[in-house]
């Protein structure tokens, strides 16, 4: 994929501009919204698919790298993903790592991964789109843009979505888990645990999962908001975190990890949220939840870094989002010599932000206490030709199956679990959380 060509043409949005292609497989569009979003991605027509299961063997992360290919730069200026491989890392994609022995979500694929040479990239900043085109020369590279180009001629509205609201899990039954896990903390098993809580319904017959899609996208805007629909599968997340991100500069990788941890409920009198968004900021008890998983993902990040060069540049600073405000800090760190995106991927997966501290024996106490994950709480990822990387965790995400009757539709939502945490408390951080999706799947 040595050759590139970049077609620019006027501003669509992009959650309109994926509509024609929302029902068809392995169709992907990673959305940036709100304050300082600058580039998103539609992709669709793969040239390779990657699906893999605990049934299929061998080395999940070499596979990717393989499918990625000989790195080669892109265009100078151009967006910082020019086509490469992109998709879904389920959270049970950490059992390759640490044999933990988890179940797997109603045959959900470890990685739901495809190879994209053909794809359009929305810069929200100047109002413009780019078709760009990969190949192994010229010729091919803008044949490629050229069709991809062709995508933005077509408009389909999105449909209604539920049949009925969301019904929650008891939630009696997550506050006792909430206390089991704090007597566990108490006990000096673990110091930290994130666990979630589940919410299930059903869409209308004519209902489709880009329905949801497109109006969080207009009323709940996010930077790290994803659509994929697999064959009879689909994922829509609309997070707010940032994973793992690589950048190639100067001959190195440098890498940055965003971790979220601390929430408060957003308020629609602007003196009071304020006080919310200032209260979050003092609480001792959400920087120290913070802090653990600050820790946490530097080491994770050691791993495969170069000595001395894992940092923590900011810590505690408050992002505000359409229902609650958030704790996010800064890690970054310089990739080793000889190591690259898919080595990172293989030292840090599953986010720590959802796991917890020590994260292997967290994953263990979550096993014990929830369901199978399956796409809640993996990444969505997208893997450059030229080394870089970039990567969601995927909170506030529905998943939807298709079925006989139409579409069956999860989602989950979690809360740190600390020595002083509330069962309460943390029952409501849940419901502050699934509110946006709640609201964009009812319609």
């Amino acid at each position: 994929m040595r050759s590139t060509e970049i077609i620019e043409t006027g501003w669509r949005e992009p959650a309109e501009a994926l509509a024609p292609f929302a029902e068809e497989p392995w169709t992907l569009c990673l959305l940036s919204g709100g304050v300082g979003a600058r580039w998103s991605y539609l992709m669709r027509q793969p040239l390779e698919t990657l699906t893999l299961g605990p049934a299929d063997g061998g080395d999940a992360f070499a596979a990717l790298a393989g499918l990625v290919g000989e790195t080669c730069a892109g265009t100078a200026g151009g967006p910082p993903f020019q086509g490469g491989v992109a998709g879904l890392l389920c959270y049970e994609l950490g059992d390759q790592v640490e044999q933990l022995g988890l179940e797997r979500f109603e045959g959900w694929p470890d990685v739901a991964c495809g190879l994209y040479a053909a794809l359009l990239a929305f810069d929200h900043a100047e109002r413009r789109v780019l078709a760009i085109g990969r190949g192994p020369d010229a010729a091919r590279a803008r044949t490629r843009a050229l069709g991809a180009l062709g995508w933005l001629e077509i408009d389909v509205p999105p449909t209604a979505v539920m049949q009925s609201p969301l019904q929650a899990d008891d939630g009696h039954a997550y506050e006792a888990a909430v206390a089991e896990v704090v007597e566990r903390i108490g006990a000096g098993e673990i110091f930290q645990a994130n666990i979630a809580r589940r919410w299930r319904g059903r869409l209308k017959a004519n209902g489709r999962p880009y329905g949801a899609f497109a109006r969080l996208a207009f009323a709940s805007p996010a930077p790290f908001a994803s659509y994929l629909r697999l064959p009879g599968r689909a994922v829509v997340s609309n997070s707010p975190e940032r994973f793992l991100k690589v950048t190639p500069h100067n001959g190195a990788l440098h890498v940055e990890t965003q971790p979220i941890k601390g929430t408060a409920p957003r308020s629609a009198d602007p003196a009071c949220d304020a006080a919310l968004a200032e209260g979050l900021a003092a609480s001792l008890k959400d920087r120290a939840e913070n802090l653990m998983i600050v820790d946490l993902m530097r080491n994770d990040l050691a791993r495969v870094c170069a000595p001395g060069s894992v940092a923590a540049p900011s810590l505690f600073a408050v992002e505000s989002f359409a229902n609650v405000h958030h704790l996010v800090s800064t890690v970054t760190g310089v990739l080793a010599a000889g190591n690259g995106a898919c080595d990172l991927l293989r030292a840090s997966f599953p986010p720590g932000s959802i796991t917890g501290a020590p994260k292997v024996q967290a994953m263990r106490v979550i096993a014990g206490l929830e369901a199978p994950r399956g796409p809640f709480f993996g990444a969505m990822v997208h893997l450059g030709f030229d080394g870089a990387m970039d990567s969601s965790v995927l909170i506030r995400t529905a998943a939807f199956t298709q079925d006989e009757g139409g579409w069956r539709v999860e989602a989950r939502a979690g809360a740190g679990i600390v020595a002083d945490s509330l069962p309460s408390a943390e029952r409501r951080e849940t419901e502050a959380k699934i509110a946006a999706l709640d609201t964009a799947l009812r319609g």
